[in-house]
């Protein structure tokens, strides 16, 4: 080989070496990696938590307290806290697992607070409300492209099929006793594991089994009473 080709071969290893360093060193999927990097108050880290889990937040929020305005100002609390105290971070639960966890607890205080009471100022129209929720869009990294394409737009029956379903559901998980409730929307809506809800909540694999399978088996019987499929007592 030509030593002016080897020179260049050479040159590019280096460059491909440093660069595999530098993914690897920035790959905020490692929990060990990002924990790093929080506590450095890595703005792309912390960018990284905010389009990979707020929406997550800003849903789990609005099962506490009475509107998504409130539930925002939940989820900021919440991020403003994991800032606050991501130094005392140890490590023994995942990232995630450990900011819904603050969220929970910030999320139940403020739900008491609240009362689950809707102010009648929150039926008002919000003419400064966005056409598309913010949330859908990156903040940090390519800022203001979408975090996953949205979907085909569905035709107009279907849609209305979707619609009276997501809301039978939804108002079947809201009748739901706290603790159940708080499980099927970690598991069911959230996408959360049995070992994540146990971290998150505090409770046992044993009676995260047995609130799931009650919150599940009063979800399905709702749905079930409204298309006129089972008990109606």
């Amino acid at each position: 080989m030509h030593p002016e080709t080897r020179g260049r071969s050479a040159g590019l290893s280096v460059v491909m070496v440093s660069y595999a360093r530098f993914v690897a060193a920035h790959d905020f999927s490692d929990d060990a990696v990002l924990a790093k990097a929080l506590s450095a108050r890595d703005a792309d880290a912390f960018g990284f938590l905010l389009d990979r889990y707020n929406a997550s937040l800003v849903r789990l929020a609005g099962q506490y307290v009475p509107s998504r305005a409130v539930a925002e100002e939940v989820v900021q609390e919440t991020w403003l806290a994991v800032i606050q105290g991501i130094d005392r971070f140890e490590g023994r639960s995942s990232v995630k697992t450990w900011v819904f966890a603050i969220l929970v607890n910030i999320a139940r205080a403020r739900g008491v607070k609240e009362q689950r009471s809707i102010p009648f100022s929150a039926t008002a129209v919000d003419n400064d409300e966005p056409a598309v929720d913010p949330s859908r869009f990156r903040r940090f990294r390519k800022a203001g492209t979408w975090k996953e394409p949205p979907d085909p737009w569905p035709d107009p029956e279907q849609q209305a099929v979707v619609r009276e379903e997501l809301a039978v559901v939804q108002a079947a998980i809201d009748g739901l006793p706290g603790a159940q409730r708080e499980v099927i929307s970690l598991r069911d809506v959230l996408g959360c594991t049995a070992a994540e809800v146990c971290e998150v909540l505090g409770v046992s694999e044993g009676n995260q089994r047995v609130l799931l399978h009650r919150a599940r088996s009063k979800v399905r019987a709702a749905v079930e009473r409204h298309y006129g499929g089972g008990d109606r007592r």
